[in-house]
């Protein structure tokens, strides 16, 4: 086989940095003279898998089968990935025109073919390569070191196949590097949500459920569950009440607590159940058991009672928890005579279009559940704040244009507008946050924080805590979602919270 010519001589007229040229020029022709081996199809392999960027890709799905620090890895080394590919591809390549070496620089069996027609500088494959390995490590740096050098590989497979000089394999790499450090400011960086806390209540501990009464909403649960007799069974001694479409649950609630020989009241039912019978027991200094009888339990998986059996090894044991307790007063109707209607939250209560990314937030979790939850919010945020229209309010005297206006009894994580954890059940605090819609293009603004992950650092979101917040309408009448149940027509409304009000039998209170 012919020795391929020597480079000097193939130097492209015009380039400015003739040093670099010459350096470029020296190295290539290092690499030409390497004997052949079984080195030359790896490496030819290894740049073409590389190729729009199929390798990360692939890497990334594998990383993200696990739950946990490896899936925001991923993510986050793809984002780096898309960045640095469109920076260099359609950016510096068009800036920085350079020949790619020439065909007869290397042996025929190592040369690359057909060679990209793209300008030379800088190198795209190695910029994603180090953008994907950079990206992963902010988040993992084990894993991120564990990919170093396969991006490492890459980068080199693009000078060992004639693809690059090695100066534009240089710059790609750091044009990467510096694509993941860009991005790691967009990235959301996980707030930590606080150690789970509680605090101990005093409970009768009611054997076999020896002195409760318990509510229970048939219309709860699945379809074809028999919930009185899943009911009884775990409490063999309690007293069950079933409660019809035309009952008030509070009203029912009451007549058992009035009952001679009760000493607590349980209930089964979705959180609009739960909240009536909350409210009884707040009033009446009566501990509650909650049983998971509703479709979502937000209240009951904060208690750790999502299992009826772990609810009754509870109140036979009779450990149970402080928790605060929302309360709603809100007028509707005709302004000279409004209509009051007060309703008791234990989750959350929002105007504007929260309650639609819950719910698409939850659909999507239902039918994907292998999506990362914070993904699913995203995803939602985005489908919802899309579509939607703004709502002019009043919140405690301020005007405010507002897309929602979100309030959580307690403070929630992760703090953006899609939070979902709740790790204190007792801090004796609204949380509130309203996403604006009065900056220049606010919608805009939020729908990139949310594909970007730093929502809770957008100017278009307004976080803050209070024990008591008041809101008027202005205009059109509001309709104000209460732990998923509406109430329309609303002209003012002021939700405070009760700490301490409500004792709850708990699972997590053993621990």
């Amino acid at each position: 086989m012919m020795r391929p010519r020597r480079l000097r001589d193939l130097r492209p007229p015009g380039l400015p940095f003739h040093a670099v040229q010459r350096m470029d020029t020296a190295l290539v022709d290092r690499v030409a003279r390497l004997p052949r081996g079984p080195w030359d199809p790896a490496f030819s392999w290894l740049t073409r898998a590389a190729t729009h960027s199929k390798l990360w890709i692939a890497i990334a799905a594998g990383l993200a089968l696990k739950k946990g620090p490896s899936r925001r890895a991923a993510a986050h080394g793809l984002m780096a990935v898309a960045l640095a590919s469109a920076s260099v591809n359609i950016v510096a390549k068009r800036l920085l025109p350079r020949t790619r070496p020439h065909p007869a620089a290397l042996p025929v069996h190592r040369f690359l073919s057909p060679q990209p027609t793209s300008s030379s500088l800088p190198s795209g494959h190695s910029a994603s390569a180090f953008a994907f390995a950079t990206g992963v490590g902010l988040l993992s740096p084990p894993l991120g070191a564990a990919l170093v050098p396969l991006a490492a590989g890459v980068a080199y497979s693009r000078v060992h196949t004639g693809a690059h000089w090695p100066s534009d394999v240089v710059l790609g790499s750091a044009c990467g590097v510096g694509a993941a450090f860009v991005t790691r400011t967009w990235w959301a960086r996980l707030e930590t949500a606080p150690p789970a806390r509680t605090t101990p209540a005093p409970a009768p501990a009611l054997e076999r459920g020896e002195g409760l009464a318990v509510v229970l909403n048939p219309a709860s649960g699945p379809a074809g569950t028999d919930s009185a007799a899943r009911v009884r069974e775990l409490f063999p001694s309690a007293m069950v009440k079933e409660v019809g479409e035309d009952d008030d649950a509070a009203e029912v609630a009451r007549t058992l607590a009035a009952t001679s020989g009760v000493r607590a009241l349980g209930v089964w039912g979705g959180d609009g159940t739960v909240g009536a019978v909350a409210g009884v027991c707040a009033d009446l200094r009566m501990p509650l058991a909650v049983l998971p009888g509703g479709t979502f339990n937000h209240f009951a998986r904060d208690l750790g009672a999502l299992e009826g059996a772990d609810v009754a090894d509870a109140v036979d044991a009779g450990t149970a928890l402080v928790c605060d307790l929302g309360r709603v007063r809100a007028e509707r109707g005709d302004p000279e005579a409004p209509e009051e209607v007060r309703v008791v939250m234990l989750n959350t209560a929002s105007v504007g279009v929260y309650p639609n990314l819950v719910r698409r937030r939850d659909h999507l979790r239902r039918r994907l559940p292998w999506l990362p939850k914070r993904a699913a919010g995203t995803l939602a945020a985005l489908r919802t704040f899309g579509a939607s229209t703004p709502t002019w309010l009043e919140i405690d005297g301020v005007r405010r244009k507002v897309w929602t206006l979100y309030i959580g009894r307690g403070r929630y994580w992760p703090r953006d507008i899609a939070p979902l954890e709740r790790p204190i059940l007792d801090d004796g605090v609204l949380d509130l946050r309203a996403a604006s819609a009065r900056p220049r293009f606010a919608r805009l603004r939020l729908l990139t924080a949310l594909v970007t992950g730093t929502a809770e650092r957008s100017p278009a979101l307004h976080e803050w805590d209070a024990e008591e917040v008041e809101l008027a309408a202005l205009g059109r009448p509001l309709v104000l979602a209460v732990d998923g149940e509406v109430v329309p027509g609303v002209r003012r409304a002021t939700v405070r919270v009760e700490r301490g009000a409500l004792t709850v039998y708990s699972p997590r209170a053993a621990g």
